[in-house]
């Protein structure tokens, strides 16, 4: 059983669409949308590819119209695309996004899974690493064999006692300073975390041909190319970044 695994789209269709991973099962663990222009066409590539998916944090705000306040980093980025977001689905993107579970329990041949987007204890939002201690706490009373999470944009995988975590990283946003679009894939309990180019400049032109203020188009795209936000002595930050 080959199991792919993706998470934190974030919009960015040329990345996603890039991903050609022979698999038996794809599982993908939320955060379609915001930041990235395309999120109607990263919906539908869930659609049609993930057997299992829940919703990510970013997920949730758009389907419940939650409004971000700041103009720092990724949340200022949140703020200035999110108004777009749901005005871009259509009816079935949208009830789509709506009915995504917050959790999944999956078994495959003798395997648990659970996948979460962020962490058991909290699915949505919490942000956790690669902490041993702070996962051994996390999983105490989790009943499953391997847990699948995102949230981070990190990827890595964590042996827990007789549990494991991977956290694939970011197909479209990644933040560690690799620009290539990531994703796990699982066969047979063994994990292989992986990086893909993709046809970033397509991804750049969408950005800059989307209705969001210079200063996003501007972060965003440095973000896309370099893996990381802009620091305060480039030439596309400004002192609040």
């Amino acid at each position: 059983m080959r199991i792919l695994v993706v998470s934190d789209v974030h919009g960015n269709r040329a990345a996603l669409e890039a991903i050609d991973e022979p698999h038996d099962v794809c599982f993908c663990l939320g955060d379609l949308v915001d930041y990235g222009p395309e999120p109607a066409a990263c919906i539908r590539w869930a659609m049609t590819h993930a057997d299992y998916s829940v919703r990510g944090n970013h997920d949730h705000g758009v389907a419940q119209e939650v409004p971000v306040r700041g103009e720092v980093g990724f949340r200022y980025l949140t703020r200035a695309t999110r108004p777009d977001q749901w005005d871009a689905l259509d009816a079935e993107e949208r009830k789509y996004l709506l009915q995504l579970p917050v959790t999944q329990r999956v078994t495959l041949g003798d395997r648990r899974f659970l996948l979460v987007h962020a962490t058991p204890r909290d699915p949505l939002d919490e942000y956790l690493l690669r902490d041993e201690a702070a996962w051994a706490r996390r999983l105490e009373s989790v009943d499953a064999d391997i847990i699948c999470v995102g949230h981070t944009h990190m990827q890595f995988k964590l042996k827990v006692g007789d549990k494991l975590v991977v956290n694939p990283g970011s197909v479209g946003l990644p933040r560690d300073g690799d620009p290539r679009a990531a994703y796990a894939v699982i066969e047979d309990g063994r994990v292989e975390l992986k990086r893909i180019p993709y046809p970033v400049e397509e991804t750049v032109a969408a950005i800059q041909a989307s209705p969001w203020p210079d200063r996003a188009r501007t972060m965003l795209t440095h973000v896309v190319r370099t893996g990381r936000l802009p620091q305060p002595s480039d030439p596309s930050a400004d002192e609040e970044d």
